[in-house]
């Protein structure tokens, strides 16, 4: 499916918009394997704690993407790791995540395009964005790094007892 000439906007998520967003993410979770453990109740897990915005892309009047930012929680690797080499608190730091596109819809500078609408909220409120990415998702990698992000570090991060997954910590560009 082409979507050549289609109009795409980002725009704040509504309630409403859970729905559809939760069925994007199956189409990626899918195609893409993210997110790498499909959550129990995916309309929570879209909604985090702490969560300062969520924004949706449409494509076609349809929702075809989603990026949140979140206040740094326990167990975010990437606010501690940047906290400590710039010797802030971690309070000075907001977290990108949630973000996928729809298989669909890639190559239309969608992710992009949400990134820019997270990191421009993060910096309206004097935070640095931040974001924690599975070392295997190298599509992810790949439009981090080429947006001018920075790899802070790769850690081993536990995620459940039988479950250990390799993480690649970035920063956006100052």
């Amino acid at each position: 499916m082409t979507h050549e000439g289609a109009a795409s906007y980002v725009r704040l998520r509504t309630q409403r918009d859970l729905v559809d967003c939760v069925q994007v993410l199956a189409q990626v979770h899918l195609h893409s394997g993210y997110p790498v453990n499909w959550p129990e109740r995916p309309a929570a897990w879209l909604t985090p704690p702490a969560l300062l915005g969520a924004w949706v892309a449409e494509l076609d009047g349809r929702i075809v993407g989603h990026v949140s930012l979140s206040r740094s929680r326990a167990g975010d690797v990437a606010p501690g790791l940047w906290s400590a080499r710039r010797g802030v608190g971690v309070g000075m730091t907001a977290v990108v995540g949630r973000l996928f596109v729809a298989p669909s819809a890639r190559g239309h500078g969608i992710g992009a395009s949400l990134m820019a609408r997270a990191v421009a909220k993060a910096r309206e409120q004097a935070l640095h964005p931040l974001l924690d990415v599975v070392a295997t998702d190298t599509a992810a990698v790949a439009l981090y790094e080429c947006l001018g992000w920075r790899l802070l570090g790769t850690v081993e991060q536990r995620w459940g007892p039988a479950q250990s997954v390799t993480v690649r910590c970035y920063a956006a560009a100052t």
